[in-house]
């Protein structure tokens, strides 16, 4: 029994590849792919260094209201906003240097912010902003290497 060349993939990356490239409706133009690639990871050092407060903030007033026991929800918020900026940063070397490892650990950053805007309830944002950075990413993969 062979397998479908019509049937999605069904494996996460390739679920996404198939219905973001391949049945995509539109496809970026190469010159934008190639500015994302180029200039994405310095937008994503600016983003990096202006959630810096915003993580300061979180564990400021995780660690004031500790005694008080009011950190469960939050905290868990926090970490989990934590991990997306952690991933981010890691991604850096990879995405500077067009390295396919830097591209998955962005995609891993995405799920993560995902599953953070989940857990704050903005379930409309997170389909929405999930779409489109699923689909500025899996536009550009091609662009990294192995």
């Amino acid at each position: 029994m062979t397998a479908d060349v019509n049937q999605p993939p069904k494996d996460m990356i390739g679920f996404f590849d198939y219905y973001l490239v391949q049945k995509a409706p539109f496809q970026l133009p190469d010159a934008l792919k190639e500015f994302i690639v180029k200039y994405g990871p310095w937008i994503t050092v600016f983003l990096l260094v202006i959630s810096l407060p915003a993580v300061f903030l979180i564990f400021g007033l995780g660690a004031a209201f500790m005694p008080y026991g009011a950190v469960g929800y939050g905290m868990l918020w926090g970490l989990v906003f934590c991990a997306h900026l952690v991933l981010m940063g890691l991604a850096l070397p990879g995405l500077f240097a067009r390295k396919m490892s830097g591209w998955t650990l962005m995609f891993y950053a995405q799920v993560v912010s995902i599953v953070a805007s989940l857990l704050s309830y903005a379930f409309v944002s997170a389909i929405i902003f999930g779409l489109i950075s699923f689909y500025i990413l899996f536009q550009v993969r091609s662009l990294y290497t192995k």
